[in-house]
């Protein structure tokens, strides 16, 4: 699967939203309504807390708010949709009016999904996406959400336990070739499909650097990437940075998947993300306009 440019042109359509590329890549801003998410700095108890800290990402410069309500970390255990909905409902009602942005749902329950695109989402961020019901994907086909179609092996309960694979690269795209696939088929368009390598489910720290550092090999389906790599522990393992001191590697990583086309960076920190990834996207600008003057003359 050799490496293929990002594409010229390209269309994400979220419902009412439409994000044409190539443009500045969007930053998708993390809150987590749960007690248990791996970061403390993310956890937000009430809906008040995360309702504030929404309004506050929108305000850094956050082009999706992302609200989950059911902690993904490694070993953690399922809640029920009932609470998944408790949690995440009445923060998504509250938002839909007060923020310009996209919500996106992060829930692997298509109830879940349902009721939150009733209360104002636009965006379903599935780490579910290696299962083989299509519920999740005819309810994308039915109400025009963009789909974010993350690579997991096994759960979050037990990805962690012992993943392997012959070659990671290779088996993700094998992985995103097989959605493509099945998304049409549930009549999911092509234009509401992002593809998210799943930094962090079930791969080992050497996996994850190496989905990071040949992202560039995914652009081939001409579907926006997004990379969520922001804090987790493979960070430990490379750099040595326990979760509150992952912030430069965090940057750093974003920089990098920007360069290598990454459309989407979901983040916990936009305000720093988006000083970074803009610079990242200057530079860039400068080499290319560089390039372009000296094969002109």
């Amino acid at each position: 699967m050799p490496e293929s440019p990002v594409p010229h042109t390209m269309i994400l359509r979220a419902r009412r939203f439409e994000f044409a590329f190539p443009r500045p890549a969007l930053l998708m801003g993390i809150v987590n309504v749960t007690p248990d998410s791996f970061y403390p700095g993310c956890r937000f108890a009430t809906r008040d807390a995360a309702v504030a800290q929404a309004l506050e990402l929108a305000a850094e410069g956050a082009d999706i708010i992302d609200i989950g309500g059911e902690s993904s970390r490694p070993k953690s255990q399922p809640v029920s949709e009932a609470e998944e909905m408790r949690r995440v409902i009445p923060v998504l009602e509250s938002l839909a009016g007060a923020v310009s942005v996209p919500l996106s749902i992060d829930t692997v329950k298509p109830a879940v999904a349902r009721e939150a695109l009733r209360a104002g989402a636009s965006i379903l961020n599935d780490i579910g996406a290696n299962r083989e019901a299509d519920e999740m994907w005819l309810l994308a086909a039915e109400s025009g959400a963009a789909y974010v179609a993350v690579h997991m092996q096994g759960s979050p309960a037990t990805m962690q336990e012992n993943p392997r694979y012959d070659d990671v690269v290779a088996e993700v795209g094998g992985f995103f070739e097989n959605r493509l696939q099945r998304l049409r088929s549930c009549g999911v368009n092509a234009e509401q499909v992002v593809l998210d390598v799943g930094i962090g489910f079930g791969k080992r720290p050497g996996e994850n650097l190496r989905l990071i550092a040949e992202l560039g090999r995914f652009t081939k389906w001409g579907r926006p990437l997004l990379l969520g790599a922001s804090r987790k522990s493979f960070m430990e393992a490379a750099v040595g940075a326990g979760v509150e001191d992952r912030l430069a590697p965090s940057l750093a990583c974003a920089c990098w998947g920007v360069q290598k086309g990454a459309r989407i960076i979901r983040c916990h920190d936009v305000a720093g993300t988006r000083h970074a990834v803009r610079m990242t996207e200057a530079l860039m600008e400068q080499q290319a306009n560089a390039a372009y003057i000296t094969f002109d003359r």
